[in-house]
């Protein structure tokens, strides 16, 4: 057993994180991730109500009766997104963790303190998880530049950037990008997290309700299979190779044209509709991470999760312990 800041805070059985991800963060997953022993969030902004997001935190809870989280990605957008609501449903809900990304949450952070939940704030650079950290979050994630969605615009990898966040923070700190095995969750111990989101890798799970081409193309595909799009707009995002992202790459090659060039092409509601519902591998845009070339089947989250842990403890008793020498 592998015990951190981030188990004993979360009382869950492993440092493992599944955080929010849009179009697959429902309960069914959720809950299959809670019983391995690990945390995982509902996606909210799934819902376009706060009654909907209440639904599914109750039908969640119904499947398991371990710790869950419920993600609320602060972004702009062209419809308000009911960030009140879904804060209201989150603590009316009993949800105790949330996982907050994009924006500063500091406008959501007195609610849900005077409520007793913890927040763990998605950051992509150092400087972001200071300030964070001032305005009173619990936890940080930390996204290197391998990670699926938006790694920001610095570039800089998890083996840099988790140990730099790690040195200038004292809140528990989850590494995230590139996080697929036992491997991964011993490196990042090492280099100073209390925990590891693995986004990518759950994707590839039995328990995922996208369709199974999309779990098969993960499988088939190496860390060589990912595309950034939209850096000329500085909003940098890590999808999957295909026909639709080659298109987006290249009309981008002109740093001319803005966002209505590929305005079609990226919408994620396409990418969700064609993708990860109809299996129609090139018929949108489909976040994915460089840990993909890491994954090699589609077991179910229990599995997943005992193997993870199995492999960092083996690696720890077997190999490390070895290795230090009086």
């Amino acid at each position: 057993m592998i015990k951190t800041r981030l188990t004993e805070m979360f009382g869950v059985k492993t440092p493992i994180v599944m955080g929010g991800m849009t179009g697959v963060g429902y309960a069914d997953l959720v809950a299959a991730v809670a019983n391995a022993g690990a945390l995982g969030f509902i996606t909210a902004h799934m819902f376009p109500t706060a009654e909907g997001l209440m639904k599914e935190i109750q039908r969640t809870r119904e499947m398991t009766d371990q710790p869950f989280g419920v993600n609320m990605t602060i972004l702009p957008s062209i419809n308000p997104i009911p960030y009140d609501e879904y804060r209201r449903a989150i603590i009316e809900g009993g949800v105790k963790i949330v996982e907050t990304a994009g924006r500063n949450p500091e406008p959501h952070l007195p609610d849900f303190k005077a409520n007793g939940v913890k927040v763990i704030h998605k950051c992509t650079s150092a400087r972001h998880a200071v300030t964070a950290e001032r305005v009173g979050v619990d936890v940080i994630s930390i996204d290197g530049f391998e990670c699926a969605g938006h790694p920001g615009e610095d570039d800089v990898t998890i083996m840099v950037l988790l140990p730099s966040t790690c040195d200038q923070v004292k809140i528990p700190v989850i590494a995230s990008g590139g996080m697929a095995d036992g491997r991964s969750l011993v490196a990042a111990l090492a280099l100073g997290a209390d925990g590891v989101n693995m986004g990518t890798r759950f994707l590839a799970t039995k328990e995922a309700r996208i369709h199974d081409n999309v779990k098969q193309a993960i499988v088939a595909n190496t860390e060589r299979d990912t595309l950034l799009i939209n850096r000329t707009l500085r909003n940098t995002s890590r999808v999957a190779k295909n026909a639709v992202s080659e298109e987006v790459v290249k009309i981008q090659q002109d740093a001319s044209k803005g966002f209505d060039a590929v305005k079609e092409l990226v919408a994620g509601v396409r990418g969700r509709a064609n993708v990860l519902e109809g299996g129609d591998i090139d018929g949108g845009i489909w976040t994915v991470g460089q840990s993909q070339g890491l994954i090699h089947d589609v077991p179910s989250c229990a599995e997943l999760v005992k193997r993870i842990m199995d492999q960092a403890e083996g690696i720890i008793h077997q190999r490390l312990d070895k290795l230090a020498v009086a």
